[in-house]
């Protein structure tokens, strides 16, 4: 995960190198039988991840989700500007930019450096999430990894990430009742792992679709 003495190898360059050769899995969908979800899965997670430690930040989250679900049904196409805003609610700061120096997280055990044309780049691949020849699951997991690691913002990236993927969930009607499964770690060489993540989501959409909905609960 390094690259010379004691210095973390790039992982944007990393994630650049492998993102167009990942193998994405096919995927048939999921056929609606019960209706939506009983429980809204992204809520449940920012509340259960980040309640109890921080209550002002959660409130906030909670807020962008909403903006989030509502710009979804608006079809809206994912830009920077549009995640800017939400990311303006989520750290409550008037302005929100792109970043302008290398990041690390981690523990600094990954680092993000700087491409050239790295927001234009960025914007291109935040268009891909709607790629019509790619299944559903395949390009929601690859937005939340581009996020991830372009980690475009100077605070918040992982957040930015998952409502992202609820975005791009939602822009298609998709709701998921189930989130936790999805935290664990990423690493951007990890090929196999992106696309494991794509055959995740894949099954948490076919589950909450057809799991029987007693009406939307917080």
């Amino acid at each position: 995960m390094t690259s010379g003495p004691g210095r973390p190898k790039d992982s944007l360059a990393d994630w650049l190198r492998i993102r167009t050769e990942i193998v994405w899995p096919s995927w048939r969908g999921a056929c609606l039988v019960y209706g939506p979800p009983a429980r809204d899965g992204f809520r449940n997670f920012f509340v259960a991840t980040r309640g109890k430690r921080d209550s002002e930040g959660t409130a906030r989250v909670l807020t962008a989700l909403g903006v989030t679900f509502a710009d979804a049904e608006q079809d809206r196409p994912l830009t920077f500007a549009l995640m800017s805003k939400w990311q303006r609610t989520v750290l409550g700061h008037d302005v929100v930019g792109f970043r302008t120096m290398p990041a690390f997280a981690k523990g600094g055990r990954e680092r993000y450096g700087l491409a050239p044309n790295m927001e234009a780049l960025f914007e291109q691949c935040l268009s891909e999430s709607s790629q019509s020849d790619l299944p559903l699951p395949s390009r929601a997991a690859r937005t939340y990894l581009d996020i991830l690691f372009f980690h475009p913002f100077e605070n918040g990236n992982a957040r930015a990430a998952m409502l992202a993927l609820a975005f791009v969930l939602a822009r298609e009607g998709v709701l998921l009742d189930q989130v936790h499964p999805l935290q664990t770690t990423r690493w951007a060489d990890d090929a196999e792992g992106a696309a494991d993540l794509a055959v995740l989501l894949g099954m948490l959409i076919t589950a909450a679709e057809q799991r029987p909905s007693h009406g939307r609960q917080s």
